[in-house]
Protein backbone atom coordinates (compact mmCIF):
# COMPACT_ATOMS: atom_id res chain seq x y z
CA UNK A 1 0.00 0.00 0.00
CA UNK A 2 1.57 3.14 -1.11
CA UNK A 3 -0.01 5.24 1.06
CA UNK A 4 -2.86 3.69 6.55
CA UNK A 5 -8.45 4.92 15.74
CA UNK A 6 -9.82 3.46 18.08
CA UNK A 7 -12.91 1.94 18.28
CA UNK A 8 -13.61 1.18 22.11
CA UNK A 9 -16.84 1.12 23.83
CA UNK A 10 -16.25 2.46 27.68
CA UNK A 11 -19.34 1.79 30.46
CA UNK A 12 -18.75 4.69 32.71
CA UNK A 13 -18.21 4.23 35.81
CA UNK A 14 -18.22 6.86 39.02
CA UNK A 15 -16.54 9.37 36.38
CA UNK A 16 -13.38 7.41 35.72
CA UNK A 17 -15.42 5.63 32.40
CA UNK A 18 -13.31 2.62 32.15
CA UNK A 19 -15.58 -0.45 32.53
CA UNK A 20 -12.92 -1.78 34.37
CA UNK A 21 -11.60 -2.77 38.31
CA UNK A 22 -9.30 0.16 38.46
CA UNK A 23 -9.28 2.06 41.88
CA UNK A 24 -11.48 4.92 42.27
CA UNK A 25 -11.01 8.01 43.66
CA UNK A 26 -12.18 7.20 47.40
CA UNK A 27 -11.97 8.55 50.70
CA UNK A 28 -9.28 10.27 52.36
CA UNK A 29 -7.52 7.66 54.75
CA UNK A 30 -4.42 7.76 57.26
CA UNK A 31 -1.20 7.22 56.16
CA UNK A 32 0.72 4.62 58.36
CA UNK A 33 4.01 5.93 57.68
CA UNK A 34 2.80 9.93 58.75
CA UNK A 35 -0.51 9.78 59.88
CA UNK A 36 -1.66 12.34 57.11
CA UNK A 37 -4.51 12.19 55.09
CA UNK A 38 -3.99 10.11 51.21
CA UNK A 39 -6.53 9.68 48.42
CA UNK A 40 -5.99 7.18 46.00
CA UNK A 41 -4.44 8.26 42.21
CA UNK A 42 -6.91 9.70 39.98
CA UNK A 43 -8.49 8.72 37.09
CA UNK A 44 -6.23 9.53 33.93
CA UNK A 45 -5.62 7.60 30.44
CA UNK A 46 -2.86 6.20 31.70
CA UNK A 47 -4.12 4.36 34.61
CA UNK A 48 -7.64 3.54 32.77
CA UNK A 49 -5.32 2.11 30.05
CA UNK A 50 -3.03 0.57 32.17
CA UNK A 51 -6.20 -1.69 33.59
CA UNK A 52 -7.56 -2.83 30.35
CA UNK A 53 -6.56 -6.56 29.52
CA UNK A 54 -3.77 -7.15 27.29
CA UNK A 55 -5.67 -7.97 24.19
CA UNK A 56 -7.67 -4.96 24.52
CA UNK A 57 -4.14 -2.89 24.49
CA UNK A 58 -3.23 -4.91 21.92
CA UNK A 59 -6.21 -4.46 19.26
CA UNK A 60 -6.35 -0.62 19.65
CA UNK A 61 -2.91 -0.06 18.18
CA UNK A 62 -4.24 -2.24 15.11
CA UNK A 63 -5.55 -0.84 12.05
CA UNK A 64 -8.18 -2.98 10.21
CA UNK A 65 -8.21 -2.85 6.21
CA UNK A 66 -11.95 -2.41 4.71
CA UNK A 67 -12.15 -3.69 0.91
CA UNK A 68 -14.47 -1.36 -0.65
CA UNK A 69 -16.59 0.52 2.53
CA UNK A 70 -17.65 -2.71 3.70
CA UNK A 71 -17.45 -1.47 7.71
CA UNK A 72 -20.09 -4.02 7.91
CA UNK A 73 -17.36 -7.09 7.18
CA UNK A 74 -14.96 -5.54 10.25
CA UNK A 75 -17.93 -5.33 13.22
CA UNK A 76 -16.55 -7.67 15.45
CA UNK A 77 -12.96 -6.38 15.05
CA UNK A 78 -14.46 -3.19 16.47
CA UNK A 79 -15.61 -4.44 19.05
CA UNK A 80 -12.77 -5.76 20.30
CA UNK A 81 -11.34 -2.26 20.23
CA UNK A 82 -9.51 -2.23 16.75
CA UNK A 83 -7.22 1.09 16.54
CA UNK A 84 -8.75 2.03 13.11
CA UNK A 85 -10.13 1.48 9.78
CA UNK A 86 -8.33 1.59 6.79
CA UNK A 87 -10.44 1.74 3.39
CA UNK A 88 -8.76 0.14 0.28
CA UNK A 89 -9.77 -0.63 -2.92
CA UNK A 90 -11.38 0.43 -6.20
CA UNK A 91 -14.83 0.97 -5.90
CA UNK A 92 -16.75 4.65 -5.67
CA UNK A 93 -17.38 5.79 -1.93
CA UNK A 94 -20.92 4.98 -1.64
CA UNK A 95 -23.66 7.72 -0.77
CA UNK A 96 -24.34 6.56 2.64
CA UNK A 97 -20.99 6.20 3.60
CA UNK A 98 -21.51 8.64 7.20
CA UNK A 99 -24.60 7.13 7.71
CA UNK A 100 -22.65 3.49 7.98
CA UNK A 101 -19.93 5.23 10.09
CA UNK A 102 -22.12 6.73 12.10
CA UNK A 103 -21.57 4.24 15.02
CA UNK A 104 -17.83 4.29 14.68
CA UNK A 105 -15.99 5.01 17.58
CA UNK A 106 -12.42 5.04 15.43
CA UNK A 107 -10.73 6.54 13.49
CA UNK A 108 -11.42 6.18 10.02
CA UNK A 109 -8.43 6.37 6.95
CA UNK A 110 -8.35 6.86 3.62
CA UNK A 111 -6.07 8.13 1.11
CA UNK A 112 -6.48 11.26 -0.37
CA UNK A 113 -3.53 12.51 -1.82
CA UNK A 114 -4.47 14.03 -5.21
CA UNK A 115 -4.39 12.87 -9.01
CA UNK A 116 -4.50 9.14 -8.82
CA UNK A 117 -4.41 9.00 -5.02
CA UNK A 118 -8.17 9.20 -4.40
CA UNK A 119 -9.92 6.72 -2.37
CA UNK A 120 -13.16 8.70 -1.98
CA UNK A 121 -14.48 9.80 -5.26
CA UNK A 122 -17.40 10.86 -5.70
CA UNK A 123 -18.37 12.22 -2.34
CA UNK A 124 -14.26 13.65 -2.10
CA UNK A 125 -14.47 16.07 -5.54
CA UNK A 126 -11.15 15.49 -7.81
CA UNK A 127 -8.18 17.60 -7.38
CA UNK A 128 -4.98 17.41 -8.69
CA UNK A 129 -1.70 15.59 -8.12
CA UNK A 130 0.23 16.96 -5.69
CA UNK A 131 3.30 17.83 -8.36
CA UNK A 132 0.13 19.39 -10.70
CA UNK A 133 -0.78 21.68 -7.68
CA UNK A 134 2.59 22.97 -7.39
CA UNK A 135 2.46 24.17 -11.11
CA UNK A 136 -0.78 25.52 -10.96
CA UNK A 137 -1.29 27.16 -7.08
CA UNK A 138 -0.10 29.29 -4.64
CA UNK A 139 0.82 27.87 -1.45
CA UNK A 140 -2.37 29.35 0.10
CA UNK A 141 -4.29 27.99 -2.81
CA UNK A 142 -3.49 24.91 -1.74
CA UNK A 143 -4.13 25.25 1.73
CA UNK A 144 -7.54 26.52 0.95
CA UNK A 145 -7.83 23.11 -1.63
CA UNK A 146 -6.79 20.99 1.56
CA UNK A 147 -9.71 22.34 3.58
CA UNK A 148 -12.17 21.68 0.84
CA UNK A 149 -11.03 18.27 0.73
CA UNK A 150 -11.43 17.41 5.16
CA UNK A 151 -14.70 19.12 4.68
CA UNK A 152 -15.90 16.81 1.88
CA UNK A 153 -14.04 14.03 3.92
CA UNK A 154 -15.46 14.87 7.19
CA UNK A 155 -19.22 14.99 5.86
CA UNK A 156 -18.46 11.43 4.61
CA UNK A 157 -17.61 10.30 8.42
CA UNK A 158 -13.68 9.60 7.22
CA UNK A 159 -11.66 11.79 10.21
CA UNK A 160 -8.06 10.99 9.26
CA UNK A 161 -5.92 11.75 5.51
CA UNK A 162 -2.82 9.68 4.60
CA UNK A 163 -1.54 12.99 3.32
CA UNK A 164 0.08 14.77 2.57
CA UNK A 165 3.39 13.14 1.01
CA UNK A 166 6.32 15.09 2.02
CA UNK A 167 9.01 12.77 -0.01
CA UNK A 168 10.83 15.03 -2.73
CA UNK A 169 11.10 13.54 -5.74
CA UNK A 170 11.49 15.00 -9.65
CA UNK A 171 11.26 11.49 -11.22
CA UNK A 172 8.39 9.81 -13.38
CA UNK A 173 6.58 7.96 -10.98
CA UNK A 174 4.36 6.47 -9.20
CA UNK A 175 5.51 3.07 -11.15
CA UNK A 176 6.92 -0.24 -10.44
CA UNK A 177 10.38 1.34 -10.05
CA UNK A 178 9.34 4.76 -8.27
CA UNK A 179 6.91 4.91 -5.72
CA UNK A 180 6.66 8.84 -5.85
CA UNK A 181 7.16 10.86 -8.73
CA UNK A 182 3.72 12.56 -9.11
CA UNK A 183 2.83 12.22 -5.42
CA UNK A 184 5.49 14.72 -4.94
CA UNK A 185 4.90 18.23 -5.04
CA UNK A 186 8.53 18.67 -6.30
CA UNK A 187 12.21 17.23 -6.19
CA UNK A 188 13.01 21.01 -4.49
CA UNK A 189 13.01 20.53 -0.56
CA UNK A 190 11.65 23.77 0.70
CA UNK A 191 8.79 23.27 -2.20
CA UNK A 192 7.86 20.36 -0.74
CA UNK A 193 8.14 21.68 2.67
CA UNK A 194 6.16 25.00 1.82
CA UNK A 195 2.96 22.92 -0.43
CA UNK A 196 2.78 19.65 2.41
CA UNK A 197 2.60 21.73 5.47
CA UNK A 198 0.14 24.47 3.68
CA UNK A 199 -1.97 21.06 2.21
CA UNK A 200 -1.72 19.72 6.05
CA UNK A 201 -2.67 22.88 7.84
CA UNK A 202 -5.92 22.96 5.51
CA UNK A 203 -7.12 19.43 6.26
CA UNK A 204 -6.42 20.58 10.10
CA UNK A 205 -8.93 23.22 9.67
CA UNK A 206 -11.35 21.46 8.40
CA UNK A 207 -10.73 19.05 11.44
CA UNK A 208 -9.16 16.45 9.24
CA UNK A 209 -5.88 14.58 11.01
CA UNK A 210 -3.22 15.26 8.58
CA UNK A 211 -1.07 12.34 8.30
CA UNK A 212 2.33 12.85 6.52
CA UNK A 213 4.69 10.56 5.02
CA UNK A 214 6.83 8.50 4.65
CA UNK A 215 9.45 9.17 6.93
CA UNK A 216 12.76 9.68 6.78
CA UNK A 217 11.45 10.33 2.80
CA UNK A 218 10.85 7.76 -0.15
CA UNK A 219 12.36 10.59 -2.99
CA UNK A 220 15.50 8.64 -3.59
CA UNK A 221 14.68 5.02 -3.41
CA UNK A 222 15.59 2.41 -5.65
CA UNK A 223 12.46 0.64 -5.96
CA UNK A 224 9.22 0.08 -4.75
CA UNK A 225 8.74 -1.49 -0.86
CA UNK A 226 5.28 -2.46 -2.12
CA UNK A 227 6.85 -5.00 -3.84
CA UNK A 228 10.16 -5.75 -3.02
CA UNK A 229 12.92 -4.12 -0.37
CA UNK A 230 14.27 -1.04 -1.87
CA UNK A 231 16.60 1.62 -0.28
CA UNK A 232 16.36 5.58 0.46
CA UNK A 233 17.86 8.30 1.87
CA UNK A 234 17.10 10.73 4.59
CA UNK A 235 15.13 14.00 3.28
CA UNK A 236 14.31 15.23 6.43
CA UNK A 237 13.53 19.18 5.62
CA UNK A 238 10.13 18.78 4.80
CA UNK A 239 9.20 16.55 7.80
CA UNK A 240 11.43 19.46 9.90
CA UNK A 241 9.06 21.97 8.88
CA UNK A 242 5.65 19.92 9.26
CA UNK A 243 6.73 19.20 12.66
CA UNK A 244 7.29 22.82 13.74
CA UNK A 245 4.03 23.47 12.04
CA UNK A 246 2.30 21.27 14.53
CA UNK A 247 1.87 17.66 12.50
CA UNK A 248 0.21 15.69 14.29
CA UNK A 249 1.34 12.19 13.03
CA UNK A 250 3.41 10.97 10.62
CA UNK A 251 3.85 7.74 8.70
CA UNK A 252 7.18 5.50 8.22
CA UNK A 253 8.37 4.28 5.42
CA UNK A 254 9.34 0.14 4.68
CA UNK A 255 12.15 1.30 2.84
CA UNK A 256 15.76 0.71 4.79
CA UNK A 257 17.73 3.99 5.00
CA UNK A 258 21.49 4.23 4.08
CA UNK A 259 23.76 4.69 6.54
CA UNK A 260 21.13 4.17 9.33
CA UNK A 261 19.66 0.36 9.26
CA UNK A 262 19.55 -2.01 6.49
CA UNK A 263 15.86 -2.74 7.74
CA UNK A 264 12.46 -1.58 6.53
CA UNK A 265 12.13 2.00 8.71
CA UNK A 266 8.69 0.71 9.93
CA UNK A 267 11.47 -2.37 12.10
CA UNK A 268 13.94 -0.10 13.27
CA UNK A 269 14.57 1.72 16.57
CA UNK A 270 17.24 3.90 15.31
CA UNK A 271 14.78 5.30 12.36
CA UNK A 272 11.41 5.69 14.79
CA UNK A 273 12.53 6.57 18.03
CA UNK A 274 15.88 7.54 17.19
CA UNK A 275 15.88 9.90 14.39
CA UNK A 276 12.03 10.50 14.70
CA UNK A 277 11.42 10.85 18.03
CA UNK A 278 14.85 11.79 19.53
CA UNK A 279 16.34 13.75 16.82
CA UNK A 280 13.09 16.16 15.24
CA UNK A 281 11.66 15.63 18.58
CA UNK A 282 8.01 14.62 17.32
CA UNK A 283 5.20 13.69 20.36
CA UNK A 284 2.56 13.28 17.88
CA UNK A 285 0.95 9.53 16.83
CA UNK A 286 3.56 7.59 14.61
CA UNK A 287 1.81 5.43 12.27
CA UNK A 288 3.06 2.77 9.64
CA UNK A 289 2.41 2.37 6.18
CA UNK A 290 0.99 -1.07 5.26
CA UNK A 291 3.29 -4.23 7.37
CA UNK A 292 2.37 -6.69 4.16
CA UNK A 293 4.31 -4.73 2.09
CA UNK A 294 7.12 -6.76 0.03
CA UNK A 295 9.40 -4.91 1.66
CA UNK A 296 8.67 -6.16 5.05
CA UNK A 297 7.86 -9.64 4.29
CA UNK A 298 11.14 -10.06 2.95
CA UNK A 299 12.76 -9.10 6.65
CA UNK A 300 10.35 -11.09 8.65
CA UNK A 301 9.32 -14.26 9.00
CA UNK A 302 5.29 -13.48 9.25
CA UNK A 303 3.14 -10.03 9.38
CA UNK A 304 2.70 -10.78 13.26
CA UNK A 305 6.27 -10.98 13.72
CA UNK A 306 6.53 -7.40 11.76
CA UNK A 307 3.73 -6.02 13.76
CA UNK A 308 5.55 -7.00 17.62
CA UNK A 309 8.94 -5.63 15.89
CA UNK A 310 7.65 -2.49 14.75
CA UNK A 311 5.63 -1.94 18.15
CA UNK A 312 9.15 -2.63 19.93
CA UNK A 313 10.79 0.04 17.21
CA UNK A 314 8.68 2.54 18.62
CA UNK A 315 5.28 2.79 16.18
CA UNK A 316 2.31 3.25 17.65
CA UNK A 317 -0.54 2.64 15.35
CA UNK A 318 -0.03 -0.73 12.56
CA UNK A 319 -1.35 -1.09 9.44
CA UNK A 320 -1.87 -4.22 7.34
CA UNK A 321 -3.47 -4.97 3.62
CA UNK A 322 -2.60 -4.37 0.36
CA UNK A 323 -4.77 -4.40 -2.88
CA UNK A 324 -1.98 -5.30 -4.99
CA UNK A 325 -2.54 -8.12 -6.45
CA UNK A 326 -5.69 -10.79 -6.91
CA UNK A 327 -4.35 -12.98 -4.04
CA UNK A 328 -3.77 -9.92 -1.93
CA UNK A 329 -7.55 -8.54 -2.49
CA UNK A 330 -8.67 -11.58 -1.09
CA UNK A 331 -6.81 -11.39 1.81
CA UNK A 332 -8.83 -8.12 2.47
CA UNK A 333 -12.42 -10.38 2.37
CA UNK A 334 -14.34 -9.84 6.00
CA UNK A 335 -13.28 -13.83 7.34
CA UNK A 336 -9.91 -13.45 6.12
CA UNK A 337 -9.28 -9.91 7.96
CA UNK A 338 -10.87 -11.33 11.28
CA UNK A 339 -8.37 -13.75 11.08
CA UNK A 340 -5.75 -11.87 10.59
CA UNK A 341 -6.42 -9.23 12.99
CA UNK A 342 -7.24 -12.12 15.57
CA UNK A 343 -3.78 -13.84 15.29
CA UNK A 344 -2.21 -9.78 15.11
CA UNK A 345 -3.58 -9.48 18.57
CA UNK A 346 -2.43 -13.02 20.15
CA UNK A 347 1.03 -12.07 18.91
CA UNK A 348 0.99 -8.64 20.51
CA UNK A 349 0.19 -10.65 23.70
CA UNK A 350 2.54 -13.33 23.53
CA UNK A 351 5.07 -10.24 22.73
CA UNK A 352 4.63 -8.79 26.08
CA UNK A 353 3.98 -12.03 27.82
CA UNK A 354 7.49 -13.26 26.87
CA UNK A 355 9.52 -9.87 27.42
CA UNK A 356 9.70 -8.98 23.40
CA UNK A 357 7.68 -6.08 23.61
CA UNK A 358 7.32 -4.22 27.47
CA UNK A 359 4.24 -3.40 28.69
CA UNK A 360 5.27 0.63 29.09
CA UNK A 361 5.90 0.82 25.22
CA UNK A 362 2.67 -0.57 24.90
CA UNK A 363 0.68 1.43 26.90
CA UNK A 364 2.66 4.44 25.59
CA UNK A 365 1.11 3.34 21.77
CA UNK A 366 -2.32 3.43 22.77
CA UNK A 367 -2.08 6.44 24.73
CA UNK A 368 -0.50 7.99 21.76
CA UNK A 369 -3.80 6.92 19.95
CA UNK A 370 -5.73 8.24 22.60
CA UNK A 371 -3.99 11.69 22.37
CA UNK A 372 -4.60 11.54 18.67
CA UNK A 373 -8.28 11.45 19.13
CA UNK A 374 -8.47 14.34 21.55
CA UNK A 375 -10.13 12.31 24.04
CA UNK A 376 -10.47 11.80 28.05
CA UNK A 377 -11.26 8.24 29.08
CA UNK A 378 -12.64 9.72 32.47
CA UNK A 379 -15.54 11.65 31.81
Amino acid sequence: MRAVAIGIVLVAIAGCSNGSTAPLAGPAHASPSTGTPSVAAACSNATVIASWPLAQRAAAVVVVPVLDFDVAGVTNELRAGAGGLLFLGSAAAPADLAGRLRSVHALVMADEEGGGIQRLAPLVGDFPWPRDMTRSMTPAQVQSLGARVGRQMRAAGVTVDLAPVLDVDNRPGPSASNPDGARSFSGDPPTVASYGVAFMRGLEAAGVTAVVKHFPGLGGSVGNTDVKPATTHEQLEPFRAAIAAGAPAVMVANAAVSGVTPLPATLSHAVITGMLRGQLGFTGLIVTDSLSAGAVQHATSSLAEAVVRSLVAGADLVLFGSTLTAAQTEALQPAAVQRTFDSLIAAVVAGVRDGQLSTARLDAAVGAVVAAQHRSLCR
